[in-house]
């Protein structure tokens, strides 16, 4: 009898060391582990020589998953030649849990099971996506998942017809995989050279943009829009405000600065030239990584202005990286009221809460520290210019997925780099160093609300 008991309750045992360690590890440190899973069961499948059709490296392989989680879309490999079917299967798989995000997908689980979600999820939710307190994280899961799948069903319906009237061979399965890789912001492409074959094409253009856009935008804003039109509030949330002012802002202004200042676009006509400079600028500001136009043939200036871009990044609860839009509005608020001389920081005229004053200025110190390390690093170990390392930095870091051709010719450290910056892009920059730094005995709620911008 008393081995029977002993027996019984070693799984209860079990489940409840398991809830605790879940209720009283740090939000961030929870967000970590669960993307660092992701990668792993997906290094894991796709190092099965069955799901390959070239011999792929250990290393290659762990570093198309993280980049398919991470939604980056940087490849050592080209996925289209190197795996088969069922591999590329499993890449899309990752990248749609990537850009869902790792909370995501397992609150939904949980809610279908229990309808309910209990309070360490609660606030793990609330911290991935900075959710603000009127808005339940229950009631945001299932309409991100209700949103996602209704865009990328529209998006794959639309980019069928695209492929099939531009002669795409079999073109279902490219239409499904290029929906889904750009709402997710994830950049990769079954066309060994992107999406250079459509640079004429507009309704490919407009397709991949409006996917990448409302990906990057983020879910918050459909959340608030939607209440919005329901009658729930009268307008939209200071945040949205700010979100869609400043990605229209950086949409027009790299727009005009490639079409008037980038010689290798200088000879094709207008119109196209126009679509190519805006789909850049898109492609690097919503960290999508899709490229119609070469990147290695860039100049100088415009590097600098794709720097800008990819550091930058979408906005908050979206799929893309950065540092966030919202993050550049704060800092932008504090440069300017610190040249005019005023005790507030505000932005748009509202106030900006000294704890968003603190998340957007660590991060950005953290994003600089994490950048000089691991610049210093590949300066060390890769025979490549400055600005091209610079570039792929950058890009990994934004989980861009744009590259100036060097990510094939890494050295297995300089993979090995990337793979770190990508997932700490994923994660978040700031988030990514609160769970290398935090213990796991906080639990103060206000807190765990603050950890990203």
């Amino acid at each position: 009898m008393g081995t029977s008991h002993s027996s019984k309750a070693q799984p209860l045992r079990l489940l409840a060391r398991v809830n605790n360690l879940f209720t009283t590890t740090h939000p961030a440190k929870l967000l970590l582990f669960g993307y660092l899973s992701y990668i792993l069961i997906g290094w894991a499948l796709l190092s099965m020589p069955v799901l390959q059709q070239q011999p792929t490296s250990a290393l290659d392989a762990l570093f198309i998953a993280t980049s398919a989680v991470s939604t980056t879309g940087l490849v050592t490999v080209d996925p289209a030649s190197s795996f088969t079917f069922g591999g590329e299967l499993v890449i899309l798989f990752l990248i749609q849990l990537g850009g869902l995000g790792y909370m995501t997908i397992g609150s939904f689980m949980v809610l279908t099971i229990q309808h309910r979600l209990g309070h360490a999820r609660r606030r793990t939710t609330k911290a991935a996506f900075n959710l603000p307190d009127d808005i339940d994280p229950k009631a945001f899961i299932r309409s991100v998942f209700l949103f996602t799948f209704a865009v990328e069903l529209i998006g794959a319906a639309v980019l069928y017809a695209v492929f099939a009237n531009n002669g795409v061979a079999n073109p279902l399965w490219p239409a499904v995989f290029h929906s889904i890789s750009a709402f997710c912001t994830a950049g990769f492409s079954l066309f060994p050279n992107s999406l250079e074959d459509f640079a004429a094409v507009p309704s490919l253009n407009i397709t991949i943009s409006v996917l990448s856009i409302l990906g990057a935008m983020g879910f918050l804003i459909v959340v608030d829009s939607w209440r919005t039109l329901q009658g729930r509030k009268r307008y939209l949330g200071f945040t949205t405000k700010v979100i869609v002012r400043i990605t229209l802002l950086m949409l027009a202004i790299g727009t005009l600065l490639f079409f008037v200042a980038e010689p290798s676009m200088a000879t094709l006509p207008p119109s196209e030239r126009l679509m190519t400079s805006f789909f850049q600028t898109m492609s690097a500001a919503t960290t999508v990584g899709f490229n119609t136009h070469s990147i290695g043939g860039l100049a100088p200036a415009l590097l600098m202005v794709m720097f800008f871009l990819m550091m930058v990044g979408a906005s908050p609860a979206g799929t893309g990286g950065g540092l966030k839009t919202t993050s550049l509005a704060v800092l932008v608020g504090l440069v300017r009221s610190t040249l005019k001389g005023r005790d507030q920081v505000r932005f748009f005229k509202r106030r900006v809460p000294l704890t968003k004053l603190q998340n957007a200025t660590a991060a950005l110190a953290y994003y600089m520290a994490l950048l000089a390390s691991a610049m210093f690093l590949l300066l060390l170990t890769e025979n490549a210019a400055f600005e091209v390392l610079m570039f792929e930095t950058i890009s990994a870091m934004g989980t861009v997925g744009l590259s100036m051709g060097i990510t094939g010719d890494l050295s297995d450290l300089g993979k090995l780099i990337i793979v770190v910056l990508m997932t700490a892009g994923r994660v978040g920059i700031l988030t990514f160093g609160i769970a290398l730094a935090t213990a796991d005995e906080s639990r103060d709620e206000e807190a765990d609300n603050e950890l990203v911008l």
